[in-house]
């Protein structure tokens, strides 16, 4: 197909905060030497930040060192962080609160703000445009574009109007090939490319799988007397039975708290669903005494990678770099991933700007990982990499006691290396031999159902396009998902996207409500035979998050 072709110097997929930080960075060193530089930023969502949920504590290191003036300049971070507190769930009823040697020291939040992360990239994007970035929202990368010896030659974005079964409509737009030197790839955890880009170079060769969580979020209206600016809230245990996780309530500006929970993805009980471990949590007197009269104002859920340095891919290969969460540089210790997204990015901008400076192109940067190495970024990672592992290994008391012993005492350098090794799509159990969780419905007050969370996150996809959920082998679902797991789809997608329904001849069968996807990549994760394939819709789908 003939296709209208574009070339920049860079090109950078995402613009979430690895990949506009990468592209102010690259201008900054552009405009220091005085040299003309072009930086394209393509973004499936609707907008810079409509696809952008963290929870989010902000750690400012980077964007100190990015942007040192961002305090006068208006950055959005509102509420600095007054107070601490973590606590262990018992059960439904009791909690215990946790004094502050008893807990990570990676935990604690001195110096550190609340913030709305889409925010902060809409306002990133702004700083970037000033700089000469392009930034072209609304515009989905769906291919790696390669060159004939195969290095990475940019990407092309995804056909505009197409109907179900692939067919143009009226208004057919076809993709255009947005050709670069370097190409960074900043989708985000398990990103659509970046998988790809992962087992076409086999770049997690020789390392730890990549393990995940389901991060959810809420945002609430509370009534004034309850407001506590600045207080931070983290919790361990219950209602976690059946999985390892925590979760989260923050008190951000103008009467609004940020509730949430992490489910780590390695649960073996098929019948767990993340989504109603989430909506229980609410009704926990610590909760609900923050709640009770509030109203929720958004919703949504993404996942995480968790795995850290143990997991982390080789990050270069011919023609492009992954950046930020696409390589999986989260901090789990910290349970942040905004900060270490961001120097990732800026070490990217450094490698590759030295390289075309060097009249280099489209080569593997290997020493990229020298760099890397060298950075504050690498002793972070050092210092949480047993963190996971450990709380795969001993469960939330126990890996929780090893990490606070491990942060507080070794300061993360002690003289063991903990890994796990099994995926987390391998962990279900048969769904006989797993005890069924009943859990109680939903009252529309604390604790609300699927569709209705999915309407306050603004979900919208258009209807006639192909299914950007595909499986690889129809039979699968029924004929073993179900068969053997109960189709855990059901209940691990926090949209309900999958649903078993009876067919016309009474036969079970999926079926998949593609336009509720709120683009968490949990069922390309979590899916037990790894069947379904997640691909990006039209630029623009998805979720519309105002200021999550």
């Amino acid at each position: 197909m003939e296709r209208e072709s574009m070339e920049f110097d860079v090109v950078i997929v995402g613009a979430g905060p690895a990949g506009l930080s990468s592209a102010i960075k690259l201008m900054q060193l552009a405009k220091s030497q005085q040299q003309e530089l072009t930086v394209c930023v393509v973004e499936k969502g609707s907008e810079v930040g409509a696809h952008i949920l963290s929870g989010a504590v902000f750690e400012t290191r980077a964007l100190d060192e990015l942007l040192p003036d961002w305090q006068s300049t208006g950055a959005p971070l509102p509420v600095k962080v007054s107070e601490d507190q973590i606590y262990l769930l018992k059960d439904q009823h009791k909690s215990t609160k946790l004094p502050s040697f008893a807990t990570p020291k990676s935990m604690h939040n001195d110096g550190n703000y609340i913030v709305s992360m889409g925010n902060l990239c809409r306002w990133l994007a702004e700083q970037a445009e000033q700089l000469g970035v392009e930034i072209f929202p609304g515009f989905a990368a769906a291919q790696v574009l390669y060159n004939q010896d195969d290095s990475v030659g940019g990407i092309i974005t995804g056909d505009m109007g197409l109907d179900a079964q692939g067919n143009p409509k009226s208004g057919y737009m076809p993709g255009m090939e947005l050709r670069a030197k370097y190409t960074l790839f900043a989708e985000g955890c398990r990103g659509h490319l970046g998988k790809q880009l992962i087992k076409k170079f086999e770049l997690d060769k020789g390392v730890s799988p990549q393990h995940y969580a389901i991060g959810f979020k809420e945002i609430w209206n509370v009534e004034p007397d309850k407001h506590q600016p600045g207080l931070v809230i983290h919790t361990g245990g219950w209602p976690l039975t059946e999985a390892s996780g925590g979760s989260y309530l923050y008190h951000a500006d103008n009467n609004q708290v940020l509730v949430g929970l992490i489910v780590d993805l390695n649960y073996s009980n098929p019948h767990l669903s993340p989504f109603d471990e989430f909506q229980r949590l609410k009704h926990h007197p610590l909760f609900a005494q923050y709640l009770t009269g509030g109203k929720r104002v958004s919703y949504g859920a993404r996942a995480i990678a968790k795995g850290g340095l143990n997991s982390l891919p080789k990050m270069t290969m011919p023609g492009g770099l992954l950046i930020g969460c696409d390589a999986g540089t989260l901090n789990f210790a910290k349970i942040k991933g905004n900060h270490t997204a961001m120097k990732s990015g800026m070490l990217a901008a450094e490698t590759v700007f030295d390289a075309i400076n060097n009249n280099l192109v489209q080569q593997d940067l290997i020493q990229h990982q020298d760099k890397f190495e060298q950075s504050w970024l690498y002793d972070e990672l050092f210092r949480s990499r047993n963190f996971g592992p450990a709380m795969h290994k001993f469960g939330n008391f126990w890996g929780g006691a090893f990490n606070t012993l491990e942060q507080n005492w070794f300061n993360g350098k002690f003289p063991a290396h903990l890994k796990d090794q099994t995926e987390d799509h391998l962990q279900l159990q048969l769904a006989t031999d797993a005890p069924e969780i009943n859990y109680p419905k939903a009252d529309g007050i604390l604790s609300f159902d699927k569709l209705s969370s999915v309407f306050i996150s603004n979900t919208n996809h258009e209807e006639q396009q192909p299914c950007h959920l595909q499986l690889l082998d129809p039979s699968v679902p029924v004929e073993i998902n179900l068969a053997n797991y109960d189709e855990p789809a059901q209940r691990y997608c926090p949209a309900g996207v999958y649903e078993i329904v009876d067919s016309e001849s009474g036969d079970k069968q999926l079926q998949i409500n593609a336009q509720n996807c709120i683009h968490c990549k949990t069922c390309d994760i979590k899916d037990p035979t790894q069947n379904i394939n997640w691909v990006t819709p039209e630029g623009g789908g998805g979720p519309n998050y105002p200021n999550m």
